[in-house]
C-alpha cells in the first residue's frame, strides 16, 4: 500500500515592512496659529550660563533616516545658542548599544564648530540601549561640564523603544537637577518618551520631525527660567490641544482556506479548514497638550482684502495668497480705488426668488467691494437699498462714519421675501434713493447698482428709462437667467456683469470699480450743435483771467468736429460793448475756430449780460447769421458774476426761443443773479477760481452733449426770415411769408411791376413743407 503523507495545517504568515510615514504630533490650532508657532521659533535667543547636552539614538530601530533628523533637530537647536565658553557650552553623545562620546562641552567654543561636528557624526547602529546611557551620566557626569551651580540640560532624541529599563536612571537625573527633554523620532513609543521626560511631562515631551514646532516647544520651556527670550515682549507662552500619533502594525482575521492533513501511517488524506491572516498599519493615537510660544503677527491686522489668505513671513512681514480676480493687488486690495467723485446706491433683491443665501451673498459682495474701494480720502460716497414689494432705504447715500460702520450697517439688513418687483424698486430708487444730494451739474455723478437673481414681477422697461432719463447711471449683476433682463433695464450689455457663483462674484468687484470711474470720452463728435460761447471780457475779469477763459474755451472746441454738417461755434465778448469775435457760420474748421477765440479781443470796461444775450438772440443764433433749423442749439455764458443783473430775462427769452443756456460762473461766492441766469432747470457750474476751469470741462460737454441729444422744435428758434410764420406740419415745418417776401425761408423779396407782367400772375405765398437741414446761403 503506498503511503500517503498527511500533511499538517499550516498557516504561513509574512510580515513585511511597511513603507513608514511621517510620524506626527498634530497640534490643533488653525493654519494661522500654526505660521506664529513657526515665526517665533526662529526668533528666539538663548544666553546664559547653561551646559546642553545632546544624547541621540544611533541604533539600527531609528536607521540612518531618522538619525539624519536627529542631527537636523540638534543642528537647529544650537542655532538659536549663544556658544562661548563663558555662556551655552554644547556637548554630543550617540547611544545605541554602548554610549559613545562625540565631542564633550568643553571642546568647542563657537556655534559654527558645533554645527560643523554635528553635521560630521556617523551612524553606527546596534540595540537601543537607552537605560546605559543614562547610568553613562549619572556614573561620570556631563563630559566636560562645569560645577553643579552651573544648569544641566539633557536633550535625548530616541524612538523611545529601548531594550532595558529607563525609569530609574531618569529619575536619578532629574533628581540630581538635570532637566531632561524626550524628543522623539520615526514612530516613537510614547510612554516611554514620558518616563524619561522632567515634569510637567507636557512641555518636555517633543517630536523631532516637525523641527518648528519642537524648537518652540523646547525654548518655550526654557523661556521659563529666563534661559531663553523670544524677540517681542508681548510673546506668549499657551497651551493648545494635541495628538501624539505613532504607527503599529496589527494582525487581523480575513477568513479560512481549505487546508489538507494526512500521515504516514494512513492511507486516507483530511480537508479540514485553516483560518488566514492580514497585516496592516494603523495609528495609535494618544490625546496631549503641547505648550507654544506665539507672537503677535503681521498678520493680526488682516491686511489681506477680498477673500486673500496672510501667509506671515517672520515678525513683521507676510504675504498675500489673492483670488484669481486679485493676484496682481497688493493685499489683494485693487489699486484703482475709487478716486472719482461718485454717489453710489446698491440696490439689492430681497425677495423670495432671491433667497435669503442669495441675499447674505449680495451683502457680503457689498463689504468686499467697500473694503476695496473706500477709505479716509475717497471721494466716492456709498448706499444701500433692498426691495422685494416696495424700497427699502436701509444706509442712505454717505450716512456713514468710516467704512466700518458701513459694514456693521449693512450686517443688520434683514431678508424681506415676498414678490420681485424690480420695476416699482427702481422708479423709487430714482426718485428718492439719493435723497437730498445736491442737484444742477455741480453735483457728483450718480449711479445705481442692481444686484439680482431672480426675474421681475412687472414692468422693468418704462421704470429704467424714467430713471436714465434722472441722469442716472445704470449698472446690473446677475446671473445669466437674467442677463436680457438686465441689459434691457441697463439700456448697454456693457453695463451688466454676469457671474456664474458666488465666488465669481467676488471677481467682478475690479471690473465694477473701472465701470463706476471710467467715463465715456467726453465729446458728442458725430451729433449736430449750434454753440456760442458768451465770454464776460469786462475790467472785473482782466486781461489775465480773460485768457484762462480764452484757453478753457479752445480745449472745449476740441471735443467737437466743427464743420457745417456737425457742430458749428461762435464766439461774443461783452465788456464795454458787446462784439461778435465770430459768428456761427465764420469758421467750417476747428484750426480756424483755435486761431479766431486766441484772437478775440479783450475789451473792458463795465459789461451787462443780459445786453449780451439779447444781442446773440437777435443777431447771432439766427437763421440769417447761420443757425440751422432742426438743430439743438446752446450758450455758454462765463463769467465772474458782475454785471448778471439783468441777464435772467434774455436768458429766458433764449430759452423760449428753444436755446438752452449754461452758465459757468467763477469766483468764490456765487450771487443770486447768477442762480437766476441759471433758470429752473439750474444750468450752473460753479468755479471756485480761473485756474480751476480746465477741471470742469469734461461737466461742460457732458451736459453739452445732453442738449444735443434733446428733441428740437424745428420753430425754434424760427427759420423763417422777415417775419414769416413757422408752421408745424407732419414732423417738419413751413413758412408762412408776408406779403412781399417768398422762398423756402422767405428770403427773397417778391418782385413787382415786370415780374408780374412776365408771369401773368402774382405769386402766391409758398406753403411747401421744408424737412430740417441748412437754409439757403
Amino acid at each position: 500500500m503506498p503511503s500517503v503523507l498527511l500533511l499538517e495545517a499550516i498557516c504561513v504568515c509574512l510580515l513585511v515592512g511597511a513603507p513608514p510615514s511621517l510620524p506626527l504630533q498634530e497640534v490643533h490650532v488653525s493654519r494661522e496659529i500654526l505660521g506664529k508657532i513657526s515665526a517665533a521659533s526662529k526668533t528666539v535667543w538663548c544666553s546664559a550660563a547653561v551646559d546642553v547636552l545632546f544624547l541621540i539614538d544611533g541604533s539600527h530601530s531609528i536607521g540612518k533616516g531618522s538619525f539624519e533628523r536627529a542631527k537636523h533637530f540638534a543642528i537647529t537647536v544650537c542655532a538659536a545658542l549663544d556658544i562661548n565658553p563663558e555662556r551655552v557650552r554644547v556637548g554630543a553623545v550617540q547611544f545605541s548599544s554602548a554610549p559613545w562620546l562625540e565631542f564633550p562641552l568643553d571642546s568647542l567654543s563657537t556655534q559654527q564648530e558645533v554645527k560643523t561636528k554635528l553635521k560630521r557624526m556617523v551612524f553606527k547602529g546596534g540595540r537601543t540601549e537607552t537605560g546605559l546611557a543614562l547610568k553613562y551620566f549619572l556614573r561620570r557626569g556631563f563630559p566636560g561640564g562645569r560645577n553643579a551651580s552651573v544648569p544641566q540640560v539633557l536633550i535625548i532624541i530616541t524612538d523611545g523603544r529601548s531594550q532595558g529599563q529607563v525609569a530609574l536612571p531618569a529619575k536619578q537625573l532629574q533628581e540630581r537637577g538635570v532637566t531632561v527633554f524626550a524628543v522623539g523620532v520615526r514612530f516613537p513609543r510614547w510612554e516611554e518618551l514620558h518616563t524619561l521626560a522632567s515634569e510637567p511631562r507636557e512641555q518636555h515631551v517633543l517630536m523631532a520631525e516637525q523641527v518648528e514646532d519642537a524648537t518652540n516647544g523646547l525654548f518655550s520651556a526654557l523661556s521659563s527660567s529666563d534661559f531663553c527670550t523670544f524677540a517681542s515682549s508681548d510673546c506668549r507662552v499657551q497651551p493648545h490641544p494635541c495628538e501624539h500619533k505613532t504607527l503599529e502594525t496589527v494582525r487581523e482575521l480575513v477568513g479560512s482556506g481549505l487546508c489538507w492533513r494526512g500521515s504516514r501511517g494512513t492511507d486516507g488524506v483530511l480537508a479540514a479548514p485553516c483560518p488566514f491572516f492580514s497585516w496592516k498599519k494603523v495609528f495609535l493615537t494618544h490625546p496631549a497638550t503641547c505648550y507654544r510660544t506665539t507672537c503677535p503677527g503681521p498678520c493680526d491686522s488682516q491686511p489681506c482684502r477680498n477673500g486673500g489668505t496672510c501667509v506671515p513671513e517672520g515678525l513683521d512681514r507676510y504675504h498675500c495668497l489673492c483670488p484669481p480676480s486679485f493676484r496682481e493687488e497688493a493685499n489683494c486690495a485693487p489699486t484703482l480705488s475709487l478716486a472719482c467723485r461718485i454717489d453710489v446706491l446698491f440696490l439689492l433683491a430681497s425677495s423670495a426668488g432671491t433667497t435669503p443665501e442669495g441675499f447674505l451673498q449680495a451683502k457680503a459682495f457689498v463689504k468686499r467691494f467697500a473694503q476695496a474701494s473706500l477709505n479716509e480720502d475717497s471721494r466716492a460716497r456709498v448706499g444701500v437699498a433692498r426691495y422685494s414689494g416696495e424700497l427699502e432705504v436701509a444706509v442712505p447715500v454717505g450716512e456713514y462714519l468710516d467704512v466700518p460702520d458701513l459694514v456693521r450697517s449693512l450686517d443688520a439688513i434683514p431678508f424681506g421675501g415676498g414678490a420681485t418687483l424690480t420695476g416699482s424698486a427702481l422708479q423709487q430708487a430714482a426718485e428718492r434713493g439719493f435723497g437730498s444730494a445736491r442737484t444742477g451739474l455741480d453735483r457728483p455723478r450718480r449711479v445705481l447698482v442692481l444686484l439680482t437673481e431672480s426675474r421681475s414681477e412687472d414692468e422693468v422697461a418704462g421704470p429704467a428709462r424714467h430713471a436714465r432719463a434722472r441722469q442716472l447711471l445704470l449698472l446690473g449683476l446677475g446671473s445669466e437667467a437674467v442677463r436680457a433682463e438686465l441689459e434691457e433695464i441697463t439700456g448697454s450689455p456693457e453695463h451688466v456683469m454676469v457671474y456664474a457663483d458666488s465666488q465669481d462674484l467676488f471677481h467682478q468687484i475690479p471690473e465694477l470699480q473701472g465701470k463706476l470711474c471710467s467715463r465715456p470720452r467726453p465729446g458728442c463728435r458725430a451729433q449736430s450743435l449750434d454753440l456760442v460761447f458768451l465770454l464776460d471780457a469786462s475790467a472785473s475779469v482782466g486781461p489775465e483771467n480773460f485768457a484762462r477763459m480764452q484757453s478753457f474755451v479752445r480745449s472745449c472746441a476740441l471735443q467737437f468736429d466743427v464743420d457745417a454738417d456737425v457742430t458749428q461755434i461762435g464766439l461774443v465778448v461783452y465788456g464795454s460793448r458787446v462784439q461778435t469775435a465770430f459768428g456761427l457760420d465764420t469758421h467750417v474748421a476747428r484750426p480756424a475756430v483755435l486761431r479766431a477765440t486766441s484772437q478775440a479781443p479783450y475789451l473792458g470796461g463795465a459789461g451787462s449780460a443780459g445786453t449780451a444775450l439779447l444781442h446773440i438772440y437777435d443777431r447771432v443764433m439766427t437763421v440769417q447769421r447761420g443757425a440751422r433749423p432742426g438743430v439743438p442749439k446752446a450758450v455758454v455764458v462765463l463769467t465772474g458774476g458782475r454785471g448778471a443783473e439783468d441777464a435772467a430775462v434774455p436768458a429766458q427769452k433764449l430759452r423760449d426761443n428753444g436755446v438752452s443756456v449754461l452758465v459757468v460762473a467763477v469766483g468764490p461766492v456765487l450771487s443770486e443773479a447768477l442762480r437766476r441766469l441759471a433758470g429752473p432747470r439750474d444750468a450752473l457750474i460753479h468755479v471756485a477760481a480761473y485756474t480751476d476751469l480746465r477741471f470742469h470741462r469734461d461737466a461742460l460737454i457732458e451736459w453739452l452733449c445732453e442738449e444735443a441729444n434733446r428733441p428740437v422744435n424745428l420753430c425754434k428758434p424760427s427759420p423763417c426770415m422777415h417775419e414769416g410764420t413757422c408752421v408745424l406740419r407732419n414732423g417738419s415745418y413751413l413758412c408762412a411769408c408776408r406779403d412781399g417776401w417768398e422762398g423756402p425761408h422767405c428770403e427773397n423779396r417778391v418782385l413787382r411791376g415786370d415780374a408780374l407782367k412776365a408771369g401773368g400772375q402774382p405769386p402766391s405765398p409758398p406753403q411747401q413743407l421744408r424737412r430740417p437741414g441748412h437754409p439757403g446761403r
